[in-house]
């Protein structure tokens, strides 16, 4: 046996299949097979159940590589302790968003420790369409040349924020947010948090291509 075991066989075999996937692809089927010690059925089937979930996909050759969900559980780990960071710096709550469809998906959520605050579990899928996150994931331009962008009461009464881009290449992969009262951000949050926002959405965006890499 040569992979990890915690006792829960399915488990030890998926992830020792994604793993295989990760440090090799992109990788065809058959060299997959070969290299691990369980049957090939039960590579197919596990495989299958992977680009079923979003954790692995097939590039334009049909070879296996990881997907959006694993990329994003990945950006999660690398963006946790930098948004934490973020956080006790400046006093507010700071959030992770990928988009998915006409959502934006919070995949971090750090809240800060004042009692008036912005609270946005993780798991919470909010429209792409306002806020300042929002707006970076739909690709607007003017904020994606400014390398940031603010809003004020834009999806609810109160709260303001500033968001920056994580790319992953030409893409725009994620949106770092710090989100607060208007009472305390005020009605132009990114003359104090902008140049912040972005320091953290680059040390994000350099992690996650060093781990690619």
């Amino acid at each position: 046996m040569d992979y990890l075991v915690s006792g829960v066989g399915v488990l030890d075999k998926t992830m020792h299949l994604l793993n295989q996937i990760e440090r090799r692809q992109p990788l065809g089927f058959q060299e997959l097979a070969e290299s691990v010690v369980f049957p090939r059925t039960t590579t197919h089937r596990l495989v299958a159940a992977l680009e079923t979930h979003g954790f692995v996909r097939r590039d334009e050759r049909g070879l296996l590589v990881t997907g959006s969900r694993f990329a994003t559980a990945t950006l999660s780990q690398i963006a946790t302790p930098v948004l934490e960071r973020l956080s006790a710096d400046t006093g507010e709550s700071t959030q992770l968003f990928v988009r998915r469809g006409p959502h934006r998906l919070v995949v971090v959520s750090i809240e800060s420790s004042e009692e008036l605050r912005t609270m946005v579990p993780v798991g919470a899928l909010l429209t792409v369409h306002k806020g300042s996150a929002g707006r970076l994931l739909l690709g607007d331009e003017t904020a994606l040349r400014a390398g940031w962008v603010q809003s004020v009461g834009e999806r609810a009464a109160g709260i303001a924020s500033v968001s920056a881009p994580v790319h992953g290449g030409r893409q725009v992969v994620a949106a770092v947010c710090l989100s607060g009262p208007v009472e305390r951000l005020g009605t132009d949050p990114g003359s104090r948090y902008a140049e912040q926002v972005m320091a953290a959405a680059k040390e994000i965006e350099i992690a996650a291509a060093t781990s690619a890499g």
